[in-house]
């Protein structure tokens, strides 16, 4: 009989207690939503840089799901989200999502599509398409594609996106414009890879003789943050209007080449740092969400977005954005 009563009576006990008491127990019940993780976090890093400076452009790469609340173009709109981000960035929408000069299955191609259309429809969204072709055929065709579907697109020779192409000759979308906004960008380069020059010099000397609108860079050079100098150098194409500078931004996955990286975490890691990346040695996958990682990418004074915000740059594009798609397989 006493047997009886404890089990009757644990259900009004557990109605009575305040949850917030019992840690343990809300950390077994509740399922992580990654989706809104990540869309809360860009959501934040908009909203602390915007405080700072109120024209900080924000573009996220990837992660064209967070569009709308289950990732499908039937889904709910994420207002929010998208208004707290002025472009979106995706990578071999037309070409290269598999291969390098490969057309893009058009089921994929189409799925990106839709998203993409749906957040230019709702929002005051600019789409960065970066394509990857190296065939002059292919390359002609990936620009016209991404014309006609009304965004912006950069067609790089490799994925390394390490280099200026030589062609085409003359820059789609050319103009002698000032570019003061994101929307006003008619091209971009994307090299985010230094790897084939020997000094930040060298590399700024290369990028500041295009006459690109837009160029998305890593913010440092083997280590070093660009001078105040060499961006400045940057700011202006060779004909004198004004071009914006994005840096990048790695907000889903922690790199080890980078200045927060401790070399004990492999064998004594951080409660947020999880596993080395399959297939790609350096990078980390990490628990985006918890304060311990967000505090290295902004809020604490000496992060990796203050540093940002700091310098010459108009902006960030961040990176990793899908992944919240490892935690959902995981």
């Amino acid at each position: 009989m006493k047997r009886y009563l404890v089990l009757l009576l644990v259900p009004l006990l557990l109605v009575a207690c305040d949850f917030d008491d019992l840690p343990e127990f809300r950390f077994q019940t509740e399922k992580r939503n990654y989706r809104i993780d990540m869309r809360n976090l860009v959501r934040d890093i908009s909203t602390y840089a915007r405080d700072i400076e109120e024209d900080f452009i924000v573009v996220p790469q990837g992660g064209t799901g967070l569009v709308t609340s289950d990732g499908r173009s039937t889904g709910t709109i994420q207002e929010a989200y998208l208004e707290a981000v002025n472009g979106l960035g995706v990578e071999g929408l037309f070409f290269g999502a598999q291969n390098v000069d490969q057309p893009t299955p058009d089921e994929e191609s189409q799925r990106l599509r839709d998203l993409l259309d749906l957040a230019v429809d709702n929002a005051s969204i600019t789409v960065l398409v970066t394509d990857f072709a190296n065939s002059q055929r292919n390359i002609d065709e990936a620009y016209r594609l991404i014309e006609d579907a009304g965004f912006t697109g950069f067609v790089a020779p490799s994925r390394q996106l390490d280099s200026i192409p030589d062609y085409p000759a003359e820059i789609p979308g050319l103009n002698r414009r000032d570019i003061d906004t994101l929307a006003q960008a008619r091209n971009f380069l994307h090299l985010t890879n230094p790897r084939l020059y020997s000094t930040r010099q060298e590399l700024i000397d290369a990028l500041a003789a295009t006459d690109f609108d837009l160029l998305i860079l890593d913010f440092f050079f083997n280590g070093q943050p660009y001078t105040a100098a060499q961006l400045q150098q940057l700011q202006l194409k060779p004909d004198g209007g004004r071009r914006l500078l994005l840096a990048y931004m790695s907000i889903g996955q922690a790199e080890s080449n980078r200045f927060y990286w401790q070399n004990s975490w492999p064998t004594n890691p951080p409660t947020w740092l999880v596993e080395e990346v399959a297939g790609n040695p350096g990078n980390y996958h990490v628990r985006y969400w918890e304060d311990g990682w967000r505090d290295i990418l902004f809020g604490s004074g000496d992060d990796y977005l203050d540093r940002i915000l700091d310098s010459a740059f108009d902006g960030v594009y961040l990176d990793y954005v899908d992944e919240y798609e490892f935690f959902e397989e995981e």
